[in-house]
């Protein structure tokens, strides 16, 4: 294994633990359990899209070979970019509602529409 292979894996899981120290630290300011569910479900999210890049590189850097069959053997990993996709749905969709929810409950409710 290369080391900036290991090395970059090792910095993307500590960015991915930073991430969870730091948005479970945020006070959530709604007593709702659906704000409470998709928070949880949004810093899940997003520290492990850090973990999951941590493990792409760790997968490439597992990968003896050079030249073409490196191509070769990469491809192979094509799967991994769904493993990639989830998690950053996940983080945008959960950012969105919760964003939206915020708005609506800061405008008060419909007069007159």
């Amino acid at each position: 294994m290369n080391v900036f292979e290991w090395s970059a894996a090792a910095v993307l899981v500590l960015l991915g633990i930073r991430s969870l120290v730091h948005w479970l630290g945020r006070p959530l300011l709604s007593d709702s359990r659906r704000d409470r569910v998709l928070y949880a479900l949004f810093v899940v999210s997003r520290a492990g899209l850090w973990f999951a890049l941590a493990g792409l590189f760790l997968l490439y850097g597992l990968i003896d070979a050079k030249g073409r069959a490196f191509i070769d053997l990469a491809n192979e990993l094509r799967w991994y970019f769904f493993v990639l996709a989830i998690p950053a749905a996940g983080q945008f969709v959960t950012g969105f509602l919760l964003g939206r929810r915020r708005h609506d409950a800061a405008d008060g409710p419909d007069v007159g529409a």
